[in-house]
């Protein structure tokens, strides 16, 4: 779509400004499929932690059907709230939220085999964890030092090999299917290769909204490859309802030590990357540095529309960078064109059978989509770390960071003898990790950024800098 069509240069870097609808309407629609695997896989992967959903005679499946609808509603209301805003709520500039992988490694280990019941823990950090986020809008620029790259990229990095082993559990046959003889077969595999192959086809190859929409198309293709081979049952479609509304408490709500300390300590992690995305957004598409006031009404709407989702079921919120590097791609500020995107996700939020479609996705075939955007996480985080100057300081707070981290992640039974809130804190690896990272980077002398790196390193250590770059499709 070319830009003279829809409008001035001047036009397009307003964030005012609404394009025709004929335009506009294919503009917000492109929003909304850049973003939608991304924004139903963090439901899919909970249901599928806590044990159920699986299946189409599961007793517990229209909960996860329930789940990803109120992942698109709200999803489409916390972006409403970005683009029109509410008082100081919102940037009033065209950012699309959607449910934060950021979370997930946190949430896990709260609901780990525990059923539907365990949900309630996840809504009350939801919750407690959203309120938290949006006080941060009161001094997010304060504490933006304690969190430099060498923070941020670790914990972005960290949530991507969180999940990557997801990723290959799924792929494999579903976390049901450890042990079982159809585990990992031939026929799991090429479900999950197609997804991949046809994936990475369009990145390198296709331009435009074809390379965006990528892992979308992926997951479409290895959908209909999995219809051909009977693996596909629409059983559900069928019986789900065309028309619900959300239900307040849906899941109950319970507050857990846990839970409130894991949401509120992510919070700090979420808030700096919606302050890049906001950054992002304005440079990109309008050419200017983002105001003090457009980063605070942000950082509100984070919290807020994460809070109010906790209310109804629903993950929390954060802003989308996919979506981010889409308006440098078209060149279109307008935030009208992604309240025309958020309006199709509530739309869609509204009706059952959109959800049961997606649940009835072959964990095989999701399996491929998330082992393609988890590893784009960790690349992203490897490219934030880019921006590091490598010296032994700064080795020295990656390296016991992630060791620390990354071992709890692997060998929890390390723990074993810690109880409760303590032990799901330090067993997710993420918290740990970033904890250390934090207060190291606080305390460790800059003095140490002056000496030589070679005598830890092997004389392989990085003197240069990169640039910080993160990843637009994740």
């Amino acid at each position: 779509m070319s830009d003279a069509t829809i409008g001035t240069p001047e036009q397009l870097r307003d964030p005012n400004y609404t394009p025709p609808l004929h335009k506009a309407v294919p503009l917000g629609i492109q929003h909304v499929l850049a973003m939608f695997v991304s924004n139903v896989t963090p439901a899919i992967i909970i249901c599928g932690a806590a044990g159920f959903g699986f299946g189409s005679n599961s007793p517990d499946f229209p909960q996860m059907i329930y789940m990803i609808q109120m992942s698109m509603f709200f999803a489409g209301v916390a972006t409403l709230f970005q683009t029109i805003g509410l008082g100081p709520v919102g940037a009033r500039l065209p950012i699309v939220q959607g449910t934060s992988f950021a979370f997930i490694p946190i949430m896990i280990p709260l609901v780990a085999g525990k059923g539907v019941d365990a949900i309630a823990v996840v809504m009350g950090g939801v919750i407690v964890g959203g309120l938290f986020h949006a006080c941060l809008g009161l001094f997010i620029g304060k504490i933006r030092f304690a969190l430099p790259p060498l923070v941020t990229g670790l914990v972005v990095t960290m949530i991507g090999l969180a999940l990557v082993k997801v990723g290959i559990q799924y792929a494999a046959g579903g976390v049901p299917a450890i042990g079982t003889e159809q585990y990992g077969s031939l026929l799991n595999w090429t479900m999950a290769l197609v997804v991949i192959f046809v994936t990475l086809g369009l990145k390198f190859f296709a331009r435009g909204m074809l390379s965006v929409s990528a892992v979308l198309i992926g997951l479409l293709a290895g959908y209909v490859y999995a219809f051909t081979l009977g693996e596909v049952s629409l059983d559900n479609v069928a019986r789900a309802a065309t028309f619900a509304l959300p239900n307040p408490f849906h899941f109950g709500v319970e507050f857990t030590a846990a839970a409130i300390i894991g949401f509120c300590l992510m919070a700090f992690v979420s808030a700096v990357e919606t302050v890049g995305d906001v950054s992002g957004i304005t440079k990109g598409g309008a050419g200017r540095e983002a105001t003090d006031k457009e980063i605070e009404g942000a950082t509100y709407a984070d919290g807020v529309g994460s809070a109010i989702s906790g209310v109804f079921g629903a993950l929390p919120n954060t802003s989308f960078s996919q979506n981010v590097g889409l308006i440098a791609m078209t060149g279109v500020m307008s935030r009208h064109v992604v309240t025309i995107g958020a309006l199709f996700l509530i739309a869609a939020g509204v009706v059952p059978k959109v959800g049961a479609v997606v649940s009835s996705i072959p964990i095989e075939v999701l399996g491929g989509g998330v082992i393609v955007m988890f590893g784009m996480v960790v690349a992203a985080g490897i490219s934030m770390l880019s921006d590091v100057r490598w010296n032994r300081r700064n080795m020295v707070i990656f390296a016991i960071s992630l060791s620390v981290g990354l071992g709890l992640q692997q060998e929890p039974g390390a723990l074993q003898h810690l109880e409760g809130t303590i032990k799901v804190l330090l067993t997710s690896g993420l918290l740990p990790a970033a904890l250390i990272a934090i207060v190291l980077n606080l305390i460790l002398p800059d003095e140490l950024s002056d000496e030589a790196t070679e005598e830890v390193s092997g004389g392989m250590a990085g003197h240069g800098h990169g640039e910080l770059v993160k990843d637009d499709h994740v």
